[in-house]
């Protein structure tokens, strides 16, 4: 098969820097069987064009991108035809990939893998804030061949919406994040790490509350807080005032060669996100035999209580307890981890490619039985 992705970013051609890790992996996957053309709308402000994980990007850069992407799908057609476009996100990803593809009488797949079926107004931040969002996302997807997602509470908020859609989720690179086996805690002090960009969406200032609240209660922790900081040091600033700079570190950005080593030494991973399709790190933690506490999204929320614990959104008491307690029961927290690394490794890397592979394959032969013209 000859596929077009669709996708925001992620691909940047260092393969390390502004990269999706998980992405990467599915795309290096695909493109060890399929011929992969990566259609990228804001990778780099520049149009260009380049190879990574065996694919080709095509980096469509600013400047109506939505259209220029179109174009430039219709125009790689032309050289040899696809067979089918897939977008991984909805949003612009989605427009564009099912646009293209009704062009070409070919089948379409959108994949939501973030905030397109939210409004969270309080910080402006969701695909359906607006009405004009809100009516693209019911006429791009309703016109879509298929949708998936990867956990089940983004599954049942497209049910909610009249949609049906497949759970896949975006596994994890086993060859990248070797599993280990669930480690007994051997340290009075409790590692915890939490990995995030520092924004609104991932709610720090409820983790810092959280974390204050079990310096209170007088249990002995350190946090690695490792990611991008969006917000000019405002969270940082916020865990001054909390009393935790003592408690705290603030890591910056990680490759995830760097990550990797800095996860397989933590207890516990922290999250407090608004909302999330994954998390991703989420399974990476998994892989490395490190549980996860956070709010109730995505993973987190379809795992509790058996492969993680959840908490409401925004309740940083109930995170403090909930930290607390998993820390103060080792048996309780060695089963978390273990029933989530076996969900991890289970859905990792190659289950991903293989279900996405699967579903194209349906497609297409559904196309052929309706008497379709399919390009190849």
């Amino acid at each position: 098969m000859k596929l077009a992705l669709v996708v925001p970013g992620g691909v940047d051609r260092t393969g390390e820097f502004r990269v999706i890790p998980v992405l990467l992996a599915l795309i290096e996957r695909l493109a060890r069987v399929h011929e992969v053309h990566v259609f990228a709308l804001r990778q780099e402000a520049e149009p260009g064009r380049w190879e990574l994980a065996g694919a080709t990007i095509h980096n469509i850069g600013d400047g109506w991108p939505r259209l220029r992407a179109i174009k430039a799908i219709r125009a790689e057609h032309q050289q040899v035809p696809f067979d089918l476009v897939h977008a991984i996100f909805s949003g612009s990803c989605s427009f564009v990939a099912v646009a293209a593809a009704k062009s070409l009488r070919l089948p379409s797949v959108v994949h939501i893998a973030g905030g397109e079926l939210v409004a969270l107004h309080e910080i402006g931040y969701g695909g359906r804030q607006r009405w004009k969002g809100r009516l693209r996302e019911a006429l791009v997807l309703r016109a879509a061949d298929a949708i998936t997602a990867a956990s089940v509470p983004i599954i049942d908020s497209l049910r909610d919406l009249g949609l049906h859609a497949e759970r896949i989720s975006l596994g994890v690179d086993l060859k990248r994040w070797p599993p280990m086996s669930p480690r007994g805690r051997n340290h009075a002090q409790a590692r915890l790490i939490h990995v995030a960009s520092l924004n609104r969406v991932k709610d720090q200032p409820t983790l810092l509350r959280a974390l204050a609240a079990l310096m209170n209660a007088g249990v002995a922790f350190q946090m690695d807080i490792v990611g991008v900081d969006t917000l000019q040091g405002e969270t940082e600033r916020l865990a001054q005032q909390l009393g935790l700079a003592s408690h705290v570190r603030f890591l910056g950005f990680k490759t995830q060669r760097e990550l990797r080593p800095i996860m397989a030494s933590a207890d516990l991973l922290v999250m407090s996100s608004l909302h999330e399709a994954g998390p991703l790190v989420l399974l990476e933690a998994a892989v490395l035999g490190v549980p996860t506490v956070g709010t109730a999204v995505g993973h987190i929320a379809e795992w509790s209580p058996q492969a993680a614990c959840a908490v409401p959104v925004g309740d940083w008491q109930a995170l403090a307890r909930t930290i607390q307690h998993v820390l103060a029961h080792e048996e309780l927290r060695l089963h978390l981890a273990s029933e989530a690394q076996r969900r991890a490794i289970a859905e990792d890397a190659d289950y991903t490619a293989g279900m996405f592979e699967a579903l194209y394959r349906q497609l297409l032969a559904a196309r052929c039985h309706d008497g379709w013209d399919v390009a190849r």
